[in-house]
């Protein structure tokens, strides 16, 4: 296939993924209800931690925290820490099968679609929520171009990892007739090594080397620490650079979980 017709086909389905997003806007505002909500109590429990530890813990004080806070209920609409997605229940239904017919690629295409639309919910839910870190949470972003270019690259990368990740999760109905399980137990992996909770750096030194030797901190805790500044100039390109070899890397076995898959698929009633 060549290059030109690759993009146009990619960026037609980026652009289904971001109109499709944009029609669901009363879930959008309940997700930003909800992650401003969870926010406030975060934020609560956060800077009381920092003021116990007296005025600073793991290298984070009232601002840093705050901001990483904000950011990373910012980022939780965007960002696939669920391990769920239209690919898991097209497989389950058999209605894969009619994927596979198409001359397209399944792995890049699907997550095409997934990431504009995942990208589309910064817009009503990850703006509102910074915005409001700032105002009332006492947030700092950077202003150095450089630093908040990093940063938006990072939280590009961190959303298509993340779908790319949870790409392996769907295409394990190859196998698994039920793959409900296995989104479950990534759910609560990638929370927490993601730096959901609490930031990865506050770990034990034996589970944050378990966390960096996943993708999972690349999806959340590396574009909270580019964004708010906490990472800056050569630190922060090196960070980009780790995202962007996991995306390499979950993206080779993607394509080689596909081959296989395609040889071993079973539709049931089909």
């Amino acid at each position: 296939m060549r290059a030109r017709v690759w993009f146009r086909i990619h960026r037609r389905m980026f652009l289904a993924g971001w109109r499709r997003g944009s029609r669901y806007r009363a879930a959008a505002l309940g997700g930003l209800v909800a992650n401003a909500t969870f926010g406030f109590l975060k934020a609560s429990i956060l800077v009381a931690a920092v003021h116990a530890g007296g005025g600073s813990i793991g290298g984070y004080d009232t601002a840093s925290i705050a901001a990483y806070t904000w950011l990373s209920q910012a980022l939780l609409g965007s960002v696939n820490l669920s391990g769920r997605s239209d690919l898991a229940t097209r497989m389950k239904d058999g209605s894969i099968a009619v994927d596979l017919l198409r001359p397209v690629d399944l792995q890049t295409v699907t997550t095409a679609q997934e990431v504009g639309r995942a990208l589309f919910a910064l817009l009503p839910r990850a703006v509102p929520l910074i915005l409001l870190g700032m105002l009332v949470g006492g947030m700092r972003l950077p202003v150095d171009p450089v630093t908040l270019g990093l940063g938006v690259v990072s939280v590009v990368s961190g959303v298509t990892l993340s779908f790319l990740t949870v790409y392996l999760v769907a295409v394990a109905g190859f196998w698994m007739l039920e793959t409900r399980g296995l989104q479950t137990a990534y759910m609560i992996l990638s929370g927490f090594l993601a730096g959901l909770f609490v930031p990865v750096t506050l770990f034990p030194a034996w589970l944050l080397a378990v966390a960096r030797a996943t993708p999972f901190p690349s999806m959340l805790q590396t574009p909270i620490d580019v964004l708010s500044g906490r990472l800056s100039g050569i630190p922060a390109a090196q960070a980009v650079l780790v995202q962007l070899a996991w995306i390499a890397g979950t993206l080779a076995v993607g394509q080689l979980v596909t081959r296989a898959g395609r040889r071993r698929l079973e539709v049931q009633g089909g």
